[in-house]
């Protein structure tokens, strides 16, 4: 790539030439600089500089200022509304809590900062009049698509094992292939995983599901990611002696994955869709498995998985319903449809599709193309009720519970209930006055059942 080419944004040349201004050295680096080099617009600019960082805040005194890691060395600047974070060139201490330094010390060379990062392809440095610095090949790296560790991979491991699912975050975002002592090393020491918190891992495999190549880090690296999902270990080479899958659970797990959108949500559903199926498995007098009620086993076991990985609670929930009703049977009526949007909302009734499609393409297609086109089917049922704007809640109906003329209590919600459910049945019309007349008459039966049912025997 001509980094010459390249498009600075001018905040960021606005803090390297102030540093240069004062006399100090500034360079972009890490993600940003990976990133470029791949052909890929930076979300996020970091700069290095060997300015202490007391001698940084001074540079940008004029500017708002965060200081929360300038023990570390950074110093968030804010220009032109958007956050930089400069840090300065530094050397790690010993790691001994598997994931930060117990210190720092600054230096003045920019080598040894760039030589204690994770990967090659994190430690080249940018600068827009001299270039690139690149003292460990990640440019070489980038270009053959390897992950190589800087310096000794077993070390840099230990010394954070997140490193180890970052690995493979880049492996699924990028398609990299790990160099083998990088690869050994990450398989050595996936235990110290167990050190890190919930939501550092939570954010790294996150990150790796909506990678392009995840599923063959999934079927590559099931060892690993067992570790910090333990359930996954009794899906690896669980057959289902069934003819219509044609991988094991494992395998139609990480076929599936990849066979949806790369949103997370929907990674995640299909991650632990299957989750529950080795524990309901049951082999038949023919010798056909059957994994009756894994859909419901494998929403309990990914809500157990979610919350200890501290997943957000909205996700969470969609993620669960999702699962719970991945293989339940939907009726092509539009009755019954109403009902299921009402249940679950247009978005994840939307989102259902996609996982039952998802689902059927990974396994044998030759007997699931009847199951797929059944998918597709409600999809276009499902876009054609709601384009008929059915009434799918209380909020909803033409009538408030206030309009009903009826004593105030609890009475009053049952009734709504009621209404909502008729009109989403199609046996009442979401009409006012006929809602008031329906409610007259629930009411009338609720109060006076015993009267109520003589004058209908009549």
């Amino acid at each position: 790539m001509q980094f010459s080419m390249i498009d600075w944004p001018p905040y960021v040349l606005t803090a390297i030439h102030m540093l240069a201004a004062a006399g100090f050295d500034c360079w972009a680096v890490g993600g940003c600089v990976r990133d470029l080099a791949l052909g890929k617009v930076p979300h996020d600019w970091d700069l290095t500089t060997d300015a202490l960082p007391d001698q940084t805040a001074k540079v940008f005194s004029a500017f708002r200022q965060v200081h929360a890691g300038i023990r570390h060395g950074t110093v968030g600047v804010l220009i032109d509304g958007k956050m930089l974070e400069i840090t300065t060139y530094r050397i790690d201490g010993d790691y001994r809590d598997v994931r930060h330094p117990e210190s720092v010390a600054f230096t003045r060379s920019l080598s040894e900062d760039l030589a204690r990062r994770d990967f090659t392809v994190n430690a080249i440095a940018l600068h827009p009049e001299t270039e690139l610095f690149d003292p460990f090949h990640g440019m070489d790296d980038l270009q053959k698509g390897i992950l190589r560790a800087v310096g000794e991979p077993e070390k840099r491991m230990k010394e954070d094992a997140l490193r180890i699912l970052r690995g493979l975050r880049f492996l699924a975002r990028f398609g990299f292939s790990p160099d083998p002592d990088t690869d050994k090393a990450m398989r050595e020491c996936k235990e110290e995983l167990r050190n890190i918190s919930a939501e550092r891992i939570f954010t790294e495999l996150d990150g790796m599901l909506v990678g392009k190549e995840v599923r063959e880090v999934l079927e590559k690296y099931p060892d690993i990611l067992s570790v910090v999902i333990p359930e996954i270990a009794p899906c690896v080479g669980f057959l289902q002696h069934t003819p219509y899958h044609i991988y094991d659970v494992w395998g139609h797990i990480a076929a599936s994955v990849e066979a949806i959108a790369p949103e997370p949500v929907l990674r995640w559903t299909m991650l632990l869709h299957d989750i529950g199926k080795p524990e309901r498995f049951r082999l038949d007098e023919k010798g056909v498995g059957h994994f009756k009620g894994h859909a419901l086993t494998s929403a309990d076991k990914a809500e157990t998985i979610l919350t200890r990985l501290r997943c957000p609670g909205a996700m969470k929930k969609k993620i669960v319903a999702l699962i719970r009703w991945h293989d339940t049977t939907i009726p092509p009526e539009k009755p019954v449809i109403r009902r299921w949007l009402s249940e679950l909302g247009i978005d994840t009734m939307r989102c259902l599709i996609q996982v039952r499609q998802a689902d059927n393409l990974a396994k044998n297609r030759a007997l699931s193309a009847r199951r797929l086109e059944q998918a597709e089917q409600l999809s276009v049922l499902i876009e054609e009720v709601v384009s008929e704007n059915p009434c799918l809640s209380l909020g909803q109906l033409a009538v408030k519970g206030s309009e009903l003329g009826l004593p105030p209590g609890p009475e009053i919600g049952n009734i709504l209930r009621s209404l909502l459910d008729e009109v989403i049945d199609g046996t009442l019309p979401n009409e006012k006055e006929t809602l008031i007349a329906e409610a007259e008459r629930l009411h009338k039966k609720i109060t006076n059942p015993y009267e109520f049912d003589r004058k209908t025997d009549v």
